[in-house]
């Protein structure tokens, strides 16, 4: 098992629950809206069609060779159009900011996020770093240079 370390970013209110697996099962745990002081009572509300960071109040250490994706919520995407625009989110094990989650409302409603929503769920992955190298030529396969559709599959 990983242990990402966490501390609470300045103001961040601490009886906010930190990132949890909901179920036994679960491949992501769900992150929650953790607003500054000032915004507590009132929360935020996103347009239809716009964008707002929602902040967690937490802050990470990934271990090197691991990193944070950030995912929407099924159940907020398919009831009210609530999506992350960058999906996955990636945080990089060398990042020690506050963690925000970029949520679009996909919809024609306003949606509302109180403070201590569940607004993402958050996969911890190892990470695979490459070298790069110019070379003559690509090998052969039955695919080819095909692009987007070009297996015929929907």
């Amino acid at each position: 098992m990983v242990q990402i370390a966490v501390i609470w970013d300045q103001g961040a209110d601490r009886s906010v629950p930190l990132p949890s697996y909901e179920t036994p099962g679960a491949a992501g745990a769900d992150i929650r809206a953790n607003f500054a002081p000032d915004f507590r009572e009132e929360g935020m509300t996103i347009a239809p069609g716009f964008r707002a960071v929602i902040q967690t109040g937490l802050r990470f250490e990934i271990p090197n060779g691991y990193e944070v994706q950030i995912r929407p919520r099924s159940g907020l995407a398919l009831k009210h159009g609530i999506t992350i625009p960058n999906s996955p989110g990636t945080i990089d094990s060398d990042y020690r900011g506050p963690v925000g989650v970029i949520l679009h409302n996909a919809s024609n409603q306003p949606f509302h996020v109180s403070h201590g929503d569940r607004i993402a769920q958050m996969i911890v992955a190892p990470v695979v770093q490459a070298q790069f190298a110019v070379v003559e030529g690509l090998s052969d396969t039955e695919r080819g240079a095909g692009g987007f559709g070009s297996t015929g599959h929907s």
